[in-house]
């Protein structure tokens, strides 16, 4: 099993989007790197879904339930889509600040490569994630 990240504009798809449908196929993708991260997507992968644009959080995650298959409204071949079904929102998301501030994420493509849309993520990096979306900050004293 792989460990992922998509991006997705939350005025176009978002979490609620994809809450509200249950399952969807991840398309509009053309950059050519990541139509490779598509391409190496496998049934049972995980994933994380990021909401860029104003909010730039980790918001949830997902699974992958089809090989990648060819798009097929887009008229080209080399335009792949799978299909990715949500397996549960995150109580406190993971702001990209959050994420920056963690030595762990340096080597991130979420950090370095910030266009791309579709990116791995290791499973070291997927295990912090979730544990800071789980995560309770202290209370202050009252």
């Amino acid at each position: 099993m792989a460990y992922w990240l998509l991006k997705t504009e939350p005025s176009t798809y978002s979490y609620d989007d994809l809450e509200r449908d249950g399952k969807t196929v991840w398309d509009g993708v053309r950059n050519a790197q990541a139509l490779i991260h598509i391409r190496a997507m496998r049934s049972g992968d995980d994933v994380l879904i990021y909401h860029s644009g104003e909010q730039r959080a980790v918001v949830g995650t997902a699974t992958i339930i089809s090989e990648p298959y060819a798009d097929p409204h887009a008229g080209d071949p080399k335009l792949m889509v799978v299909d990715v079904q949500g397996a549960g929102r995150f109580d406190k998301p993971v702001s990209l600040a959050a994420v920056k501030a963690e030595p762990l994420f340096e080597s991130m493509a979420l950090v370095r490569q910030p266009r791309l849309s579709v990116m791995p993520v290791t499973q070291e990096q997927w295990d912090r994630l979730v544990a800071l979306a789980r995560s309770v900050e202290p209370s202050s004293p009252g």
